[in-house]
């Protein structure tokens, strides 16, 4: 067996087994995917996917506005309670941390193993959600800086 399908399928039964089935599923169409030698589709996913994603989790965070559940009074308002203020405060620092997880991702893809791993050991361990591996990128990047500048 190719290594590319071991580790798929290893990922598969760590994240049912941890009932992380967001990253089951993606393994899962992924591994077909692979299985049907799909090449032009994972090259376009791998090209494309990050972005598209983001599309579309930026129109599911969107879509109350869109459906008129939140308007521009509660908008006006988030900028006056303290809990408005730390959500933008909050939005803010995702938003950075966010980018700076897209620029590693993209330039050391290995460090996206170990971001799977952790993400399917906080959704097993801490009842956590797997939402966040751009995040979890941009503090890895944060971290990884603080800890190469300290060594200087």
């Amino acid at each position: 067996m190719q290594s590319e399908y071991l580790m798929l399928l290893i990922i598969i039964i760590i994240s049912l087994l941890a009932k992380n089935t967001t990253v089951a599923i993606a393994c899962g169409l992924l591994f077909t995917l692979r299985l049907f030698q799909a090449g032009q589709a994972l090259d376009f996913i791998e090209k494309n996917g990050l972005s598209a994603g983001i599309v579309l989790l930026t129109m599911g965070v969107l879509a109350p506005v869109a459906t008129g559940k939140i308007n521009m009074e509660q908008i006006k308002q988030a900028f006056l309670s303290p809990l408005g203020i730390s959500a933008i405060a909050a939005g803010i620092l995702v938003a950075i941390l966010g980018g700076r997880g897209v620029v590693l991702m993209k330039t050391d893809p290995l460090v996206i193993a170990a971001i799977i791993i952790g993400t399917i050991i906080g959704v097993a361990l801490f009842k956590g959600i797997a939402v966040g591996p751009l995040i979890a990128a941009g503090i890895t990047a944060v971290l990884h800086k603080l800890l190469t500048s300290a060594g200087n």
